[in-house]
């Protein structure tokens, strides 16, 4: 693991909140899958282990007018956009103080005054809808920029062509960032993918691209900011490809069979949360301190837990009702 030493204290600050944040998403998945697997939280559970850097890095490039589009791989994201661990858990809870009132589940997390604009479970399908959210930005004149991002096994879906073709012809203020995991589900990309490279196809349409590892949260958000910059001046959208692995199943009910053990170890060599621990170390921060941080941290999670737990269900009257005839 190559580590870059942060060069002032400005530099260690920014890390360190950058590792704080990377730091909650991971506690925050990590209770969650416990609170799955005793059956606490149903249906689907798709985690962010591993990813972090990715999130964190592109959404320190936005201010709070821009707009976040997000997959069904969502609580990092969100958490990565300062919404509050509670109302998330509970959410994965069911329940009625969740932050979609327990109606959208693990993947429909949604903060329209966070400009959070979910968690969609099609995969792909929010790709235009990213398209759309900045054609409105543009018509109305607003100073935002949206970025959306998607896995690689979504840029075989029509949704992404269309979005951006869409985007390119209009110029919008877009940026789509491609987690590329190397595994749609269970597919591994070299059986999905006739060019490898997710980011050549905006040569397509004549679109700006970058491609990047992952695992660096810095390195991530200074050419995210890039891109959003460019964006926000007018000059169109870019598709980003971040190279970057998911630690766990594709969801909890995935054992992840179809990789091996030697695999998953070597990218967890590159672990994006130890390798900001080291660099902090090597800026000067102690490690008490950073232990300290992380016990601070899951206490925060632990709250959020025992919040989700103890709050209410929502009430009967909240949900939809059937009425289906009798034979008769």
């Amino acid at each position: 693991m190559v580590s870059s030493v942060p060069k002032d204290s400005q530099s260690v600050s920014e890390l360190k909140e950058f590792y704080r944040q990377m730091v909650l998403i991971r506690k925050f998945e990590e209770a969650a899958a416990k609170a799955y697997s005793v059956g606490k939280i149903g249906g689907f559970l798709h985690l962010y282990i591993g990813q972090e850097a990715v999130g964190v890095g592109a959404i320190a490039s936005l201010t709070p007018k821009d707009y976040i589009v997000s997959t069904y791989r969502d609580h990092g994201h969100a958490l990565a956009r300062g919404l509050n661990p509670k109302p998330l858990m509970a959410e994965l809870f069911g329940k009625a103080t969740g932050i979609s009132k327990g109606n959208g589940g693990s993947m429909h997390f949604f903060d329209r005054n966070a400009h959070f604009m979910g968690g969609h479970g099609i995969v792909g399908g929010h790709i235009s809808l990213a398209a759309g959210i900045a054609f409105a930005s543009k018509y109305k004149k607003e100073d935002s920029v949206t970025i959306c991002f998607f896995g690689e096994g979504a840029a075989n879906i029509g949704s992404f062509h269309e979005g951006l073709n869409l985007a390119a012809i209009w110029k919008l203020p877009v940026v789509f960032i491609c987690e590329n995991n190397h595994y749609a589900m269970g597919t591994p990309e070299y059986r999905a993918l006739a060019v490898k490279d997710v980011s050549v196809r905006a040569y397509a349409y004549d679109m700006a691209r970058d491609h990047i590892e992952g695992d660096e949260v810095r390195k991530v958000r200074d050419h995210v900011q890039v891109a959003v910059e460019r964006a926000r001046r007018g000059e169109g959208p870019t598709l980003i490809e971040v190279s970057t692995y998911r630690f766990r199943g594709h969801s909890m009910s995935d054992p992840a069979k179809y990789r091996t053990k030697e695999e998953l170890d070597a990218y967890k060599k590159k672990d994006p949360l130890m390798r900001a621990r080291h660099e902090l170390e090597l800026g000067g921060i102690k490690e008490e301190e950073l232990d300290k941080m992380d016990l601070e941290i899951q206490t925060q999670i632990d709250e959020a837990y025992e919040y989700a737990e103890t709050s209410p269900e929502p009430p009967l009257s909240q949900l939809h009702k059937y009425v289906y005839a009798e034979d008769k």
